[in-house]
C-alpha cells in the first residue's frame, strides 16, 4: 500500500512520469529518503520500469537512496568558500559532533559532507542545511548549529538571521535600474506583434547571457518557424558556474521581469507553456517565486489569452548536477530522466522538450528582452559595444573588499571592475566560472565583451597571496566530480587529471605528469560530447602556462640531465626493443 504522504505528492503531480524530478524531490522531504519500496511505488503510479526511476534518482547528488540523516549538512566546496575557511568550518563541526566527513553518524542524526557551489560566493562561506542555504558561516554559528543538531531542533526554529542572504548589489546600470511595472513591457509587445517583437530583438543584438552568446533573436525565429504540436519557453536558471551568483539575485529582485521576459519569448515563438528549472541548491527560492506567479496570474499577466493562446508558467527544482546547465541536460531533467546531454543536432529549438520546438534561454537574457520590448532594439544597441549589445552582469567575489553584483555596459575593463569591487594586489581573475579563462595581471587591459572577454558572468579575483595550484585542483576536482560520465573523454579525463594533481600535491609528481595534463587539454578539446568535457580545462591550461611556478614548486626532485624529454626517451626505447612497456623504469611514477 502506498504510503499517504507518498500518495499526497504522487496525486499533486498527475502521476505525470515527465515530473519525476519533482516527484521524488517531494517524497524525500516528506519521508527523509527515497527507500527501495518508496521508489518502486513511484515506478508503479507513473508507469514506468523501476529501473528508470532508480536511473534518476541515483544520478542526482541531492536525492539519496540512503538514509543520511536528520540533518543533512553539504559545506560550499568552492574556491572563494575554501578561502574563507569552508574546510576549517566542517572539520570544527564534524569534531564537535564526533563524526567523520562523509559519513553519517552511528545514531543516524546527522551527515556532513562537501557540495560544489552553493551560488553564495559573495557571503560565503555557505552551507545547505537539508537543503536550506545558509550564509556568513562562523566559529560561533558552527558551535550553535552543532548545539542545535544535538538537541534534535527543528530547522524551522534555528535562528531566521542565519538564513538570511543579502542581494548585494554593487552597480546598477539598464537592467538593474529598470524602472518597469508589472506587464509594461507585454503591452508594448502585444502592441508590435509576435514578428515585430522579434525583429526588435533582432535589431537589438540581443545574445545569451549564460555564456555561449547565441543570438536570441536568431533562437526565437528559429522556433517559432519550426513545426510542432506545441512550442515551449524554459528560462534556465540553473546557475551552478562556481562563482556564479546573477541569477540568484535577478530572481530575488527582479522575478517580474524574468517571468514577463518568459511571456514575451512565449509570444513570440507561439508557446503556451514556459518552464523555469531553478537550480536544486536555490530551493529557498521557491516558494517566493511561486508567490509572484500567483500575483502575475491574479493580474492577468500570466494564463490570459496572448494572441489566441494562454501562457503560464511552471518552476521545477534541479537536484544538484552542474551538467544541467547545457541545455538538452536541462531538457533531459525537465523530462524526469538524468541530465546528460543529448546527441545534436536536432537542437532544441526544432525538437526540444517533448520533442517539440523549445528555446531555452538564460535568465538575465530573458530579463534583458524587456527592456527591448519597452525601448526598442535601437535603444539597447546603442549600449555597450558595437558586437557587445547592453550590459552584462558580474558576480564579483574572492579577494575584493566589495564582493556582489556590479553590472556594466559591454565593454568595461577588466581593471575597472577589480577597482570598483575593492581589489588589491591581484595575481589573477577567473572568469566565467571553473570553465572559464584565468587573466593575469598583464591582462588587466582587457575588455569584458563578446569580441574580447567572455563571461557567463562569474569573476573571481585571487591576490598574490593565493596559490594558484590550490585553486587549479579546486578546478580539477570540481569538474571530476560533476562528469555525467555520457562521453569518455570526458568521463576518464577528468579522473586522470584529478589523479594527477593529487600526485604533484602530495609531491610525487614528475614533468611527465605536467605534460600529460597538457595532452588531457589537447584530447579532451575536440573530442568530448558537450561544453563540459570541451571546457573543463580551460582555467588549468591558462594556469599551466601563466603560472606554471605553482605547478613546478610541487616536482618531486629528478635526477634527469638538463635537456631530457622522457617523451623521446620512451618513444627510442619502444623502436629499439619493439616492447610497448619498454623504458618503463623512466618515469618516476612506475
Amino acid at each position: 500500500m502506498i504510503d499517504t504522504a507518498l500518495a499526497t505528492v504522487l496525486d499533486r503531480h498527475r502521476r505525470d512520469g515527465t515530473r519525476l524530478m519533482q516527484i521524488l524531490r517531494e517524497t524525500q522531504e516528506a519521508l527523509g529518503w527515497l527507500s527501495p519500496d518508496t521508489l518502486g511505488d513511484i515506478a508503479s503510479a507513473i508507469g514506468w520500469p523501476r529501473v528508470r526511476v532508480e536511473s534518476t534518482a541515483g544520478f542526482y547528488s541531492f536525492f539519496h537512496t540512503r538514509p543520511l540523516g536528520q540533518y543533512r549538512v553539504l559545506f560550499s566546496d568552492n574556491i572563494t568558500d575554501r578561502m574563507l575557511g569552508s574546510h576549517e568550518l566542517m572539520q570544527a563541526l564534524c569534531k564537535k559532533l564526533w563524526l567523520e566527513p562523509g559519513r553519517v553518524s552511528e545514531d543516524g542524526l546527522v551527515s556532513v559532507d562537501t557540495t560544489s557551489c552553493t551560488g553564495l560566493c559573495d557571503q560565503g562561506p555557505a552551507a545547505l542545511v537539508n537543503y536550506r542555504a545558509i550564509s556568513q558561516l562562523t566559529p560561533e554559528r558552527i558551535a550553535a548549529m552543532a548545539d542545535l543538531i544535538r538537541g534534535k531542533v527543528p530547522l524551522a526554529e534555528w535562528p531566521t538571521e542565519w538564513f538570511h542572504i543579502e542581494d548585494n548589489i554593487r552597480r546598477r546600470d539598464a537592467l538593474l535600474d529598470h524602472g518597469l511595472a508589472p506587464g509594461e513591457a507585454l503591452t508594448a509587445a502585444l502592441a508590435r506583434g509576435p514578428q515585430g517583437l522579434l525583429d526588435e530583438i533582432k535589431l537589438s543584438g540581443l545574445r545569451g547571457r549564460g555564456g555561449a552568446g547565441f543570438s536570441t533573436g536568431l533562437k526565437w525565429q528559429s522556433c517559432r518557424d519550426a513545426p510542432g504540436k506545441e512550442h515551449y519557453v524554459v528560462c534556465n536558471a540553473d546557475e551552478g558556474e562556481p562563482g556564479t551568483f546573477k541569477d540568484r539575485v535577478l530572481l530575488t529582485t527582479c522575478a517580474d521581469l524574468v517571468f514577463e521576459g518568459m511571456t514575451l519569448a512565449g509570444f513570440a515563438v507561439g508557446a503556451r507553456k514556459g518552464l523555469l528549472y531553478l537550480r536544486g541548491e536555490y530551493r529557498y527560492l521557491l516558494e517566493p517565486l511561486e508567490a509572484v506567479l500567483a500575483r502575475r496570474r491574479q493580474a492577468g499577466l500570466l494564463g490570459n489569452p496572448i494572441a489566441a493562446h494562454g501562457f503560464d508558467i511552471e518552476i521545477h527544482l534541479g537536484a544538484g548536477a552542474y551538467i544541467c546547465g547545457e541545455e538538452s541536460a536541462l531538457i533531459e531533467s525537465l523530462e524526469g530522466r538524468p541530465g546528460k546531454p543529448r546527441i545534436r543536432p536536432p537542437f532544441p529549438v526544432t525538437h526540444g522538450y517533448l520533442d517539440q520546438p523549445t528555446t531555452v534561454n538564460n535568465v538575465e537574457t530573458l530579463a534583458s528582452a524587456c527592456l527591448i520590448a519597452r525601448h526598442g532594439g535601437a535603444w539597447f544597441k546603442a549600449i555597450g559595444t558595437e558586437k557587445s549589445a547592453g550590459t552584462k552582469l558580474l558576480s564579483v567575489s574572492g579577494d575584493v573588499a566589495r564582493p556582489g553584483i556590479y553590472e556594466y555596459p559591454f565593454g568595461v575593463s577588466i581593471a575597472q571592475v577589480l577597482a570598483d569591487a575593492g581589489a588589491a594586489g591581484v595575481q589573477a581573475v577567473q572568469i566565467s566560472g571553473a570553465a572559464g579563462n584565468c587573466l593575469a595581471d598583464d591582462e588587466f587591459d582587457r575588455r569584458i565583451a563578446y569580441e574580447d572577454v567572455p563571461t557567463a558572468g562569474s569573476f573571481m579575483v585571487f591576490d598574490h597571496c593565493r596559490d594558484m595550484f590550490e585553486v587549479a585542483s579546486n578546478f580539477v576536482h570540481f569538474f571530476a566530480h560533476e562528469s555525467c560520465g555520457f562521453c569518455t573523454p570526458c568521463r576518464v579525463g577528468t579522473a586522470v587529471n584529478r589523479r594527477l594533481m593529487d600526485k604533484l600535491s602530495a609531491g610525487h609528481g614528475s614533468p611527465y605528469d605536467i605534460n600529460e595534463m597538457y595532452k588531457m587539454h589537447r584530447l579532451m578539446q575536440g573530442a568530448s560530447h558537450c561544453g563540459l568535457g570541451n571546457s573543463s580545462t580551460t582555467a588549468l591550461f591558462d594556469m599551466l602556462n601563466k603560472f606554471k611556478p605553482a605547478f613546478e614548486r610541487r616536482l618531486h626532485s629528478l635526477e634527469y640531465e638538463p635537456g631530457f624529454d622522457l617523451d623521446s626517451a620512451l618513444s627510442q626505447a619502444r623502436q629499439m626493443t619493439g616492447r610497448d612497456d619498454a623504458g618503463a623504469h623512466l618515469r618516476e611514477d612506475e
